[in-house]
């Protein structure tokens, strides 16, 4: 594994808020993306009393070649899930909240039922949080999107992670036309919740593809915008191709941001959840 550039040093989790919100995970059964993902920024974001929640388990359906979370066969879904997340957002004491989920193809709706019984879970005791839902494709499902969008989040976020050419190679069973859809559809069916997409960068791809791929997401009614490096999470994993400057990130913030989006986060730690809340300002 390459050695990380300079600008890419994070500092390793520690104190007291660090070790609090571990130990709430542990003792509620919860996930989180971040354990599962490797997140660079977990220290900070644990050191702050935050955590981007995990439901539908911690099994995905699909093996998409630069993510480090499990695939396999997913077990049963944990009931208690919406109502632990729920108490654990008021014993933290947040005021945004991020909830994501692996990619579930073997349930009917994908999970979409779940995402709608977690914010009402999180609702009923915490009327006053702001929560953001990053949610799979969930094959394109019209009635499961339905479904997230009933449930009155403040934002939905879908990734669309890689360019388009680097589909068939890094995200196999997914669809860059689809995800394309997914956001269409968010947007056409409700103006009033904003949307929010999600791009990494180097693996490859050509400065000329970033540029199409943020139109694109433009084009698709996307308001808020997330561009980060990827970082290899294990040898097993895709190889990172070309490590994009800090001025290179800027760049493409300026970019997204001359076309129209709303606000744009890009640097070589920003993940699609890290600093959600500044979308909102």
């Amino acid at each position: 594994m390459r050695r990380h550039p300079d600008w890419l040093k994070v500092r390793i989790g520690s104190g007291e808020k660090y070790s609090n919100v571990k130990t709430l995970l542990r003792s509620a059964k919860l996930h989180t993306i971040c354990e599962e993902a490797r997140c660079p920024n977990i220290a900070e974001c644990f050191g702050s009393g935050t955590a981007v929640f995990l439901i539908l388990g911690t099994i995905c359906t699909r093996n998409c070649r630069y993510c480090n979370v499990t695939h396999g066969t997913p077990g049963s879904l944990n009931d208690q899930d919406a109502q632990n997340i729920a108490d654990s957002v008021k014993t933290l004491g947040l005021k945004y909240v991020v909830v994501t989920s692996v990619t579930r193809d073997d349930l009917h709706d994908g999970g979409a039922s779940v995402f709608s019984t977690t914010v009402q879970a999180i609702r009923q005791v915490n009327p006053a949080c702001t929560i953001e839902l990053l949610i799979p494709d969930f094959q394109g499902d019209v009635a499961a999107l339905q479904k997230v969008i009933d449930a009155t989040p403040d934002v939905i976020n879908h990734n669309i992670e890689v360019v388009e050419d680097l589909f068939p190679l890094m995200r196999p069973q997914g669809s860059y036309q689809r995800s394309l859809g997914v956001l269409r559809t968010l947007k056409e069916k409700t103006k009033s919740i904003p949307t929010k997409s999600g791009l990494m960068v180097g693996l490859g791809e050509s400065i000329e593809q970033v540029l199409a791929t943020i139109r694109d997401l433009k084009a698709a009614g996307v308001d808020f915008l997330t561009i980060g490096q990827y970082l290899q999470p294990t040898r097993n994993h895709a190889i990172v191709k070309k490590y994009y400057t800090p001025e290179e990130f800027e760049e493409l913030k300026t970019f997204a941001l001359t076309i129209g989006f709303i606000h744009a986060e890009s640097g070589p730690l920003v993940r699609s959840s890290y600093h959600a809340q500044n979308a909102l300002r």
